[in-house]
């Protein structure tokens, strides 16, 4: 092909743009959209494209607050840059295309395709239909087609990926609209789920994290109360498989037999993140949480005793309906006790079509601002506290890429501990890649980081990083498409503000 050719051939390929809100179960889907487009024969379009695109898709959240005002405001952005390339289409999906469903184009015309949690495999041939009819395709599945892992999918990490277990939650919390929009849980054979991990690690994957609406309830459609510590204790075999993480748990599922498990598994890593989402007795029974504080705070001493280096974090909700000082005591009480390593905390707001949208009690924002001040002021100090624990400590980070946003100007890089805790740490002379491992020794706490000042201690090449330089190879000899930069594998850094039900995947 001559460069005349190859240029006329760039110019025909279609290019495609996913913006994805909320939690890692979308994070993971919009990865499947990313695949089933290029598959299709779409190219990632260039990064901060910011809609000049030719087809745009939305995997939007219902979680959180103003989900729909924010998504109409983009989609209002778009409407003119629309007008101006003919043939640019815009598709919604996620869970608030699932519960909005026709409203969609009814509140933004232009959009050509809508669809929902259980059809994300639809999305290019709903596209074409739209193209070749010229008018907009909403199509909603009421339930699972078929399980989303068997889609092809463009993985945002060389070195790292998730791995669905599990699709829908059983659980009622009267908070969350979560199941009514991803539906009952339903479970993958553990063989397929094994050897898709296997399939991982030939690629060059290292770490993996298991990834579930209420992940340790998996074996409930299948009947094995065990499943998910067997599934742990498989995944401890699988060769050059160094790390297994799993989010998020629900405290009711969480059994000895799982906490033995992760004690005697070596791969899997010495962190928790379990929801608490209060302290309070009375609210945990008025969200319908299953658990209370003395069962919560027993699961955390049981993990301690068997790991004990284990880095817990967790979810809090605060301002619940019928929330009492008293109640909000009894949680800064659990904090203070479970000493969590980072707590992702949240102000209540109503959520239509939830049962505690409708409670009496709604606690008046300023009282819910209060209060949440208060929670962050304490959980800010139990961290940094847990933090200046580890100075001194000699540590294996498995490189980062893109955690450290001062890295450039600082000379750092950044990596991820055994348990989950963010290291900054000195560039080393040797070259180090994503996916790679160091070990360095930690010389400096600060409430959401560690810094390793010295110098690095070793540093150990891997399939990893090889998976890391031959994604850069052939990204590089593409023609047009970049990483987007979706949110990255391993927990964020807690926002210093956050509004939002705090459920999730939990």
């Amino acid at each position: 092909m001559s460069s005349s050719d190859r240029s006329r051939a760039v110019d025909l390929t279609r290019t495609y743009e996913v913006r994805t809100y909320g939690c890692q179960m979308n994070v993971h889907d919009s990865e499947r959209l990313s695949g089933l487009l290029e598959d299709a024969g779409y190219v990632r379009a260039p990064d901060g494209s910011d809609g000049d695109a030719d087809v745009v898709v939305f995997n939007t959240c219902a979680v959180r607050e103003n989900a729909d005002n924010r998504l109409y405001g983009n989609l209002g952005r778009l409407a003119p840059m629309k007008t101006k390339r003919p043939g640019m289409q815009i598709a919604v999906g996620g869970c608030l295309a699932q519960k909005d469903r026709d409203t969609i184009v009814k509140k933004a015309p232009w959009v050509d395709v809508v669809f929902g949690t259980h059809n994300i495999g639809k999305l290019p041939v709903l596209l074409e239909r739209a193209r070749v009819q010229e008018e907009a395709q909403v199509e909603i599945a009421e339930s699972l087609e078929a399980f989303p892992s068997t889609l092809p999918t463009r993985r945002e990490s060389a070195y790292a990926a998730w791995v669905s277990i599990s699709v829908g939650c059983n659980n009622t919390c009267t908070f969350c609209i979560v199941p009514a929009l991803r539906g009952k849980e339903k479970d993958r054979r553990t063989g397929d789920i094994l050897a898709e991990i296997e399939a991982l690690v030939g690629e060059g994957v290292s770490e993996i994290t298991l990834l579930g609406q209420n992940v340790n309830a998996y074996g409930s459609d299948i009947g094995d109360r065990e499943a998910f510590s067997k599934l742990l204790r498989a995944c401890g075999k699988i060769a050059g498989l160094e790390r297994v993480r799993f989010t998020s748990p629900h405290p009711r599922d969480f059994t000895d037999d799982v906490i033995a498990a992760m004690a005697e598994t070596p791969n899997v890593m010495p962190q928790l993140h379990m929801p608490m989402q209060s302290g309070s007795d009375t609210v945990l029974k008025a969200m319908r949480r299953s658990y209370r504080q003395e069962r919560y705070l027993g699961i955390i001493d049981k993990v301690r005793a068997a790991i004990p280096h284990a880095a817990i974090t967790t979810d809090i909700i605060v301002g619940f309906p019928g929330e009492t000082e008293e109640d909000f005591e009894q949680t800064l009480h659990a904090v203070r006790e479970a000493r969590f390593a980072q707590a992702f905390t949240f102000q209540y707001s109503k959520r239509p079509g939830t049962p505690a949208a409708t409670m009496e009690g709604q606690i008046p924002k300023k009282v819910v601002q209060a209060r949440y001040e208060r929670l962050v002021a304490l959980q800010e100090e139990i961290s940094w506290d847990e933090n200046k624990k580890q100075v001194g400590r000699t540590l294996e980070l498995m490189v980062a890429e893109g955690e450290g946003r001062k890295d450039g100007a600082t000379h750092r890089f950044s990596g991820r501990a055994a348990d989950n805790r963010l290291v900054h740490f000195t560039k080393p002379d040797t070259e180090v890649r994503p996916g790679d491992v160091v070990t360095v020794e930690i010389t400096y706490a600060a409430p959401h980081h560690l810094l390793a000042e010295g110098a690095v201690l070793d540093v150990r090449r891997t399939r990893a990083g090889d998976a890391w330089d031959k994604r850069n190879a052939t990204e590089a000899a593409k023609p047009v498409g970049v990483m987007l930069g979706l949110p990255k594998i391993g927990a964020p850094e807690p926002l210093p503000v956050a509004t939002g039900s705090g459920c999730g995947c939990d």
